[in-house]
């Protein structure tokens, strides 16, 4: 029999015995299972997936259009919310980016003060990843685990910028205002916790057989598919590919940091779940070196609200706790960015689910998209 699949999905004529019984099945768009609107259209044959298409475009927020009618200094707290999960995480390589085209040199203080929030913010992050893939397993404990964990990072954030996940910290030649005091006290039991808790997580589940068993093997992306799609991050990392910006890329002083970029061995969903765990170890790392290289001086080179970006164009990349966030800024001279793209992590990534979810089983199509760690948010920009 011919079928022909309607609606540009699928759209190649396939040749196939009537009796197979392939259907098409929508997972999403609903936020719990799908991190956010995300539309998947599979084709399976029985329990099998056959194809997977994913579907974008249903949350429509045009942040790069709504970041060319702002001023420059307006931007930082439009951009916390492209990965609401890792606020400030966004908001850094744009304050760079700008920093770069109009030759401004941030004081170290504000640069280290930087590198600790923002490996913070990647610690309450993967903490969150920890709990909620565990959940989508069927975990019901791990997320009130990885909920907990996550408060600890918060807590230092809100102390520092009154704020939990919208930050809004970051400016233009340096940040907002210094630490407050009592921070510096707060900061070393924080990591040590952290530290007991990695050896946790690396225990909790991975001793778990039924874990195991959903995980070992399932989604396995290879280091040449994951190169040709774009993927970055963890994601890539945890298929054997030591690629990471703050090696590479001379931002924050991260050169100036003595850590590790971990890797995986196979590049399936029970790697990927590794890689962040022992990331969040390495982070603990930088912090403390942070702290130590914390010394006196200025914050800010008193950028105001009205400054303009000298006209040029730069592209800045950072490593974000989904993958490379970049940011390619055109700009005419004016308040406003002439033209901005963003390359978020969790686009690229979530490019290689018609790879992943390929002659796989129904169940697994959620431990897969959960080990990817994407916020539709961060796709649809």
């Amino acid at each position: 029999m011919t079928d022909v699949t309607t609606k540009g999905y699928f759209t190649a004529t396939t040749e196939r015995d009537i009796s197979t019984g392939d259907m098409v099945l929508n997972i999403g768009p609903q936020h719990p299972s799908t991190h956010g609107v995300l539309r998947v259209v599979v084709r399976l044959d029985g329990e099998r997936v056959v194809e997977a298409e994913p579907v974008l475009g249903y949350m429509h927020r045009a942040f790069e259009k709504l970041a060319e009618q702002r001023s420059a200094m307006q931007n930082t707290a439009l951009f916390n919310r492209l990965d609401w999960i890792s606020g400030f995480c966004n908001e850094v390589p744009y304050c760079i980016a700008c920093e770069k085209l109009a030759g401004i040199e941030v004081p170290k203080r504000a640069r280290v003060q930087r590198v600790i929030l923002f490996e913070l913010t990647r610690l309450a992050s993967h903490s969150l990843f920890c709990g909620v893939f565990g959940l989508e397993l069927g975990a019901l404990t791990a997320p009130m685990y990885g909920y907990r964990d996550r408060e600890y990072a918060l807590d230092l954030l809100e102390m520092v910028t009154g704020q939990r996940m919208h930050t809004n910290w970051s400016r233009i030649g340096g940040v907002k205002e210094d630490f407050p005091e009592g921070f510096y006290e707060r900061v070393p039991a924080i990591l040590e916790y952290y530290r007991t808790r990695v050896e946790q997580w690396l225990g909790f589940l991975i001793d778990n057989d039924v874990f195991v068993e959903r995980t070992r093997g399932i989604g396995t992306l290879p280091q040449d598919v994951a190169l040709e799609y774009g993927v970055s991050g963890p994601n890539l990392r945890a298929s054997g590919v030591a690629i990471d910006a703050r090696k590479e890329e001379e931002y924050l002083g991260y050169a100036e940091y003595d850590f590790d970029i971990p890797v995986g061995e196979y590049g399936d969903c029970f790697d990927r779940y590794v890689q962040r765990v022992r990331e969040m170890w390495e982070s603990c790392n930088i912090i403390e070196q942070a702290l130590e290289d914390l010394g006196p001086g200025p914050i800010n080179t008193g950028v105001g609200r009205t400054f303009k970006v000298p006209a040029g164009e730069i592209y800045i990349r950072a490593e974000g706790p989904r993958g490379e966030t970049g940011y390619y800024l055109i700009s005419n001279g004016g308040r406003e960015p002439y033209r901005l793209k963003i390359r978020t992590g969790s686009f690229s990534n979530i490019s290689v689910l018609p790879y992943l979810l390929k002659n796989i089983y129904v169940p697994d199509i959620v431990a897969i998209l959960g080990s990817l760690d994407f916020v539709v948010g961060d796709v649809d920009r």
